[in-house]
């Protein structure tokens, strides 16, 4: 075995700094941000491209206005980033429908995080902490069960 089977991963002098989560015991986490509520500036094209970036990672529903002054409420699922907002769009599914739609950047208005995020909260940190919880409580049935989605 050689190579990268043999766990030897070269590493270009320039990235010498960076982690390797190949080579570490345990793998830093990430640290979700708390994005329910939060109605995002979009004053430039930047801020709404960043904005709609942490849209695509929520596990909640967004609110997207459009310029024509209508509202969809739904699940980003999906977006696509090209060269300009009219090149660039977001598909969704709507909070009432199957149905996929795509939105072109440049049609939206305003953006707000409505729906929970069902992902936030759930790190293996957290888990830890109610287990330890139950255990110092001298419980029993120390399994930790799915919070329902609603």
């Amino acid at each position: 075995m050689t190579g990268k089977e043999a766990g030897h991963i070269e590493q270009h002098p320039s990235h010498s700094h960076a982690l390797n989560p190949d080579a570490l015991e345990v793998a830093p986490g990430v640290e979700h941000e708390k994005l329910e509520g939060w109605i995002p500036q979009l004053a430039s094209e930047e801020e709404l491209r960043q904005a709609l970036e942490k849209a695509f990672d929520c596990r909640g529903d967004i609110t997207i206005t459009r310029k024509d002054g209508s509202h969809i409420e739904g699940y980003l699922f999906d977006r696509r980033t090209g060269a300009t907002l009219k090149d660039s769009s977001v598909r969704l599914y709507p909070k009432n429908s199957n149905e996929k739609i795509s939105i072109a950047y440049s049609d939206i208005a305003a953006l707000a995080f409505t729906g929970r995020d069902t992902a936030a909260g759930k790190s293996w940190e957290a888990w830890m902490k109610k287990y330890a919880e139950k255990k110092a409580a001298g419980e029993k049935d120390l399994s930790l069960h799915p919070e329902a989605l609603e």
